[in-house]
């Protein structure tokens, strides 16, 4: 029983818990390099839907990586900004980029192996 919680409190979870799955990193970086509107997030995260971006977005706020400015035009405006902690991130994300590169294999016709 003391090993599961133990676990469950480890930074590595806790850590993977903020920045784990399949968009936040890459959410991560188009924000990074100011692509911070949702409609062009929406473009550059391939596959995801709207509903799982707004999702993203909602826990990486909340998570205290990001930040949401609404600018009060018509239509409304709203774009996200990476926060020091988010910031601060970035190596890990450098990191997974790097490992990736190295590693990433492709097949005759451009794909991913």
């Amino acid at each position: 029983m003391e090993k599961f919680r133990i676990r469950s409190a480890s930074p590595i979870d806790y850590t993977m818990r903020t920045i784990g799955g399949k968009w936040k990193p890459s959410i991560l970086f188009l924000i990074s390099v100011d692509i911070n509107r949702f409609g062009l997030l929406r473009k550059g995260v391939f596959g995801i839907s709207k509903q799982m971006l707004t999702k993203q977005l909602r826990e990486l706020e909340a998570d205290g990586l990001i930040t949401r400015k609404i600018y009060a035009e018509i239509p409304p405006r709203v774009e996200y900004f990476i926060t020091e902690k988010g910031n601060s991130i970035f190596p890990i994300i450098e990191s997974m980029h790097n490992w990736g590169v190295q590693y990433m294999k492709f097949d005759d016709k451009g794909n991913v192996i």
